[in-house]
């Protein structure tokens, strides 16, 4: 699925009214790997995936997408550039159905057949959004809006997807079901850029990491590595 195209931030400054979030970030997310942010309330991770998209452009620094600069690109021609993310709190259509939400993931693409082939992909990873597809966003569990909130952005069949708080609200059983389908499609050839507080799960799909702290980047290694990182233990056990 992936075409190799590696995503790079370099000396990203990004703020709201005078106030810099994010202060000389630069973090690299290799293609066909899964690379995490970790960092606790405040870090500047959401910022950071503002960033990405465009919805908080940068002040200064370069947001690279392969040989193409997309930094401060309007955020539905990032899409289109082949990045898709799942956003924290999931933000499913509570009023359409289930495979009304996921058309909706595939809303630049014209070719139905097309569609009508990543809705069967998008099933076979989550047959129990196939046996719910009339089913009403709003009326589903927490855990099975996670599902669906991941296969919309499946069905934009990207290159790179984002995914932000995974676990926010989940139950345990949901939040490690959660991060075995993210493994899964990261085998599939999808690129993942995650974002999380649960360090022990993230650390476990994850292959190389950053750690955010007021906003900066304190401490990055491959995760295996990051697991006695001493930034780590002081970020997330004080």
């Amino acid at each position: 699925m992936s075409k190799n195209i590696e995503l790079r931030l370099e000396n990203i400054y990004t703020g709201y009214d005078k106030a810099d979030v994010l202060s000389d970030v630069s973090i690299t997310v290799e293609p066909g790997k899964v690379t995490c942010i970790l960092g606790s309330n405040g870090s500047g991770k959401s910022t950071l995936i503002r960033s990405i998209l465009s919805l908080t452009p940068p002040r200064a620094g370069k947001v690279w997408f392969g040989d193409r600069d997309i930094t401060g690109l309007p955020t539905h021609l990032v899409n289109r550039a082949g990045i898709a993310c799942i956003p924290e709190g999931r933000k499913v259509f509570p009023k359409m159905t289930v495979e009304e939400n996921l058309h909706v993931g595939a809303y630049q693409e014209r070719s139905a057949a097309v569609i009508r082939k990543r809705l069967q992909e998008v099933y076979e990873i989550f047959p129990r959004l196939q046996e719910r597809t009339d089913q009403l966003g709003g009326t589903m569990s927490g855990g099975e809006q996670a599902m669906l909130s991941i296969g919309r952005g499946l069905m934009a069949a990207p290159e790179l997807l984002l995914i932000d708080e995974p676990s926010l609200g989940l139950s345990p059983l949901f939040v490690k079901e959660t991060f075995n389908v993210i493994q899964r499609i990261n085998e599939m050839g999808v690129t993942v850029l995650l974002v999380e507080q649960n360090v022990h799960q993230t650390l476990a799909v994850a292959h190389y990491g950053y750690v955010l702290m007021q906003g900066r980047v304190v401490a990055q290694a491959p995760t295996e590595e990051l697991r006695n990182n001493a930034e780590v233990q002081q970020a997330y056990f004080g």
